[in-house]
């Protein structure tokens, strides 16, 4: 390859990743998807607000809502409502209960999800999709606002826009599966003292299996290793690619995506990365150490965190705050880029939503001007 033809490629990559960080879509709703912030019941009326706007005005779609508003007395009635409400020559649309079951069983059923509530609650939207993710456009109705963008007043006006001719820009936000592996006996009988996790990990023997899978979760945030309810601080091995980068003598590891270095990867000491940029960033815990320092590495790494087999405690592992799991000695989880990334909706075209939110929610940059 000549230096005229390398130049040629990067530049191509280069304006391909700037293309695909924001993509224009046309969707043609018909099964709407609404997560409401779980147990606060302030949100009921605007989630009936919302789904009576969605059922009356004509775009014919299949509107679902937690299953709990089935019950609830101040959002019952809503489909009668609207339907007193819609015009003699639009049709009306339906209204449907969701549960978590119905989200791992139909991935691919629904066209568009809105969410109301805070980042937790776009949280739990990319927990409930765990494979194929539907547009996510999230009204700011809790307390951050760094996934939040649109203003639920202007819903009628955001939608019309949305589910008409003017489409919408997404962007893709990156996610991670965290794989839980499990260390099996050997069948030469050769005890857990005997062992070695490095060896098993970085020279493995082929005909031999070590480990077996025991669950896989896909995080929009992080995947975090630590100490659990233990009294001492955690010893674990972290591997990237088969290498054995260091041990780490800490409360934990965080392994956050670039959507997650303002949440608990920040708190962490890591830093904060724009999430267009392709990476995994790598931030110890309260490190019991003065040179460990936070990295980011490229996103196409494989990456490891295991609990050595003479390791003092066990360690416990969490995806985006749930689901925690107990790691034994020989244990380690592998966390790798999903091929399932979240599609937010961009409130601004310009790709500076970002910047808005960390200047909006954490003061950045602020600073009392110095005289002159």
């Amino acid at each position: 390859m000549t230096r005229s033809q390398l130049h040629d490629m990067v530049l191509g990559l280069r304006e391909m990743g700037r293309k695909y960080a924001n993509i224009h879509l046309h969707v043609k709703v018909r099964e709407v998807f609404i997560v409401t912030k779980p147990w606060d019941k302030s949100l009921v009326v605007q989630t009936k607000i919302l789904a009576k706007w969605l059922l009356e005005n004509g775009y014919n779609v299949y509107v679902y809502v937690q299953k709990d508003f089935e019950t609830n007395p101040g959002f019952m009635g809503v489909e009668k409502e609207a339907a007193l409400d819609i015009k003699a020559d639009q049709p009306g649309g339906k209204l449907g209960y969701w549960t978590p079951e119905m989200c791992a069983t139909r991935p691919g059923g629904f066209d568009f999800v809105l969410t109301l509530g805070g980042d937790g609650t776009v949280l739990y939207a990319s927990w409930l999709f765990q494979k194929v993710v539907p547009p996510v456009l999230s009204f700011a109705l809790g307390s951050l606002g760094f996934l939040t963008k649109f203003n639920f007043d202007d819903h009628p006006k955001t939608l019309s826009r949305i589910f008409g001719e003017d489409g919408v820009t997404v962007s893709l936000r990156v996610r991670f599966e965290g794989s839980i592996m499990r260390s099996i006996p050997r069948p030469d009988g050769q005890s857990d003292a005997e062992r070695s996790l490095h060896d098993e990990l970085v020279n493995p023997d082929q005909d031999v299996d070590t480990h077996h899978p025991d669950g896989t979760c896909t995080v929009l945030n992080e995947v975090v290793v630590d100490r659990g309810p233990n009294p001492t601080m955690s010893t674990v091995e972290l591997y990237a690619n088969d290498e054995f980068l260091t041990p780490v003598a800490a409360d934990g590891v965080c392994i956050a995506t670039p959507t997650g270095s303002t949440a608990y990867s920040l708190a962490a000491g890591g830093s904060l990365c724009h999430p267009a940029l392709p990476g995994m960033l790598v931030s110890v815990i309260c490190a019991h150490s003065l040179t460990f320092r936070p990295l980011i590495l490229p996103d196409s790494m494989v990456l490891r965190v295991g609990v050595p087999y003479n390791a003092r405690n066990s360690a416990w592992v969490s995806f985006d705050g749930k689901k925690r799991t107990e790691l034994r000695q020989g244990d380690y989880v592998t966390v790798v880029t999903s091929q399932y990334p979240l599609p937010t909706v961009q409130y601004r075209m310009d790709n500076k939503d970002w910047f808005d939110s960390i200047r909006r929610t954490m003061n950045w940059g602020d600073r009392v001007q110095q005289k002159a």
